[in-house]
């Protein structure tokens, strides 16, 4: 893959540099905000060779290109732009000249459903989940070396005595041990305070002395609340320094401000937010836990099925923290194998269209995107396949609702956030049932979408 020709030419259908506000990239996107997004030539950038699909979302045009493809991709564009003009080190693009561009009827439409999504309740949930993805990764690490070392234990119990088998237990369970301190840490710098101010107060919280304090003739219990109020307290934290910072003078400012964070904050956290925290997250913890036993099959089918439409409306971040909430109390969250089915009935329905369509460039983006999509990575699936052909994205809801509804009759929980596919099954506590649920969803998403049928699109000249 020439990762250089894919950088020019999406640099040249993009408007070049004058129309790109800033650029930055995930695991599987080029993310770009631009001046004015009717200059970007979308249907040329979706023929480029490697490209799997766009997304205009709020107000970011993405480029999907696949794990690893992104990342190469992005460094090759990040040179094409320094080397057009000077650019600032973080790769952020201000072009002061068109800070208030010539709004065309189209980027006029574009403006008005980023309008219409930036609610306060979708930007809130945006920002929370801001604070754990960056922990990601290290949920994916931790969770794997649990389920290797699960897999292992079973196969052979003497391993728990095996030194070297203590100290790798020891790594799986790190992300846990210092959960809390991340999550304050994040928090307090999502929300504009100091990071380290948000570290100090979740460690208030979660402080092993905390037991031998009694007040008001009541023991006090470290970690408390959990998450959520961890949550609350670092961004009462930030909120909290922001003003300080206003208020007091400036000469004064750099020991005032810290004492009385520290001091306020930590005390409504004690007294106030712990509490409180702690009725929302066992509300939290009840209800899934609740949800799944009673509901069973049928409250998997449902997860299952509308998780697809969930995620392209951006409701999905709110699960970030409840995920996170049920892996803190529980060690798995019960919730993710059931919604990864979604992603299972995706690759379903590309195999139906890959065997029924004449389109041989669709067959190759199917074909390319296939493989990421079995390891859990399903957007190039969602915009380069079934959204775009509309009946096989109803046949995907379709077979995530059946394999949702497996994993739901036998509570599959994963011990990891952040993955899907075939990867998680190694996280989860009944491999077996996960893998069976996997297969399902397959089936019924081939099957769903194969009866629903869809218009085959007529073959594109590259």
């Amino acid at each position: 893959m020439d990762y250089k020709d894919i950088a020019e030419k999406l640099y040249s259908l993009i408007g070049k540099k004058n129309n790109i506000v800033s650029f930055t990239h995930c695991m599987t996107r080029l993310r770009l905000k631009l001046n004015d997004y009717d200059k970007a030539d979308t249907d040329a950038i979706k023929k480029i060779n490697g490209v799997m699909g766009i997304n205009l979302n709020e107000d970011e045009l993405q480029i999907i290109l696949g794990p690893g493809r992104a990342d190469n991709v992005y460094s090759e564009f990040a040179g094409i732009m320094e080397n057009t003009d000077s650019v600032p080190s973080d790769n952020t693009i201000k072009n002061e000249a068109n800070q208030k561009p010539v709004i065309g009827d189209g980027k006029e439409l574009h403006a008005q459903i980023r309008a219409k999504n930036a609610t306060p309740l979708k930007l809130m949930t945006k920002r929370i989940a801001s604070i754990f993805i960056p922990m990601i990764p290290g949920f994916i690490a931790c969770g794997l070396l649990t389920g290797i070392l699960g897999i292992s234990f079973k196969i052979n119990p003497e391993l728990t005595s095996w030194p070297i088998i203590q100290l790798l237990t020891v790594m799986s369970n790190a992300i846990f041990f210092g959960l809390n301190i991340l999550v304050g840490h994040n928090a307090a710098k999502e929300f504009g305070g100091s990071p380290t101010m948000g570290a100090i107060l979740a460690i208030v919280l979660c402080h092993p002395n905390l037991a031998n304090i009694n007040l008001m003739d009541t023991n006090l219990v470290p970690g408390r609340g959990g998450i959520i109020a961890v949550l609350m307290v670092a961004i009462l934290g930030a909120v909290l320094e922001k003003y300080l910072k206003r208020v007091i003078p400036e000469m004064f400012s750099l020991f005032l401000t810290p004492l009385l964070v520290l001091l306020i904050g930590g005390l409504a956290a004690i007294f106030l937010l712990q509490p409180i925290g702690q009725v929302i997250a066992e509300f939290i913890g009840n209800a899934a836990t609740a949800a799944i036993q009673h509901g069973g099959m049928f409250t998997g089918f449902v997860l299952g099925g509308i998780w697809l439409p969930l995620v392209m409306l951006g409701v999905h971040q709110t699960m970030t923290p409840i995920h996170a909430q049920l892996l803190s109390e529980y060690g798995v969250t019960i919730l993710l194998p059931i919604l990864a089915m979604a992603g299972a009935g995706q690759i379903g329905a590309s195999l139906a269209v890959y065997v029924k369509t004449k389109n041989k460039f669709l067959k190759k983006t199917i074909l390319s995107a296939l493989p990421v999509g079995i390891m859990g990575v399903g957007e190039p699936l969602i915009y380069g396949v079934t959204l775009p052909l509309g009946k096989p994205f109803i046949g995907a809801c379709i077979g995530g609702a059946f394999g949702g509804a497996v994993q739901a009759a036998f509570m599959v929980g994963a011990s990891a956030m952040g993955i899907s596919g075939l990867p998680l099954a190694a996280t989860t506590n009944n491999i077996p049932v996960y893998l069976v649920g996997l297969v399902v969803a397959y089936i019924a998403g081939f099957i769903a979408t194969w009866i629903i049928g869809f218009d085959d699109p007529e073959e594109e000249v590259e």
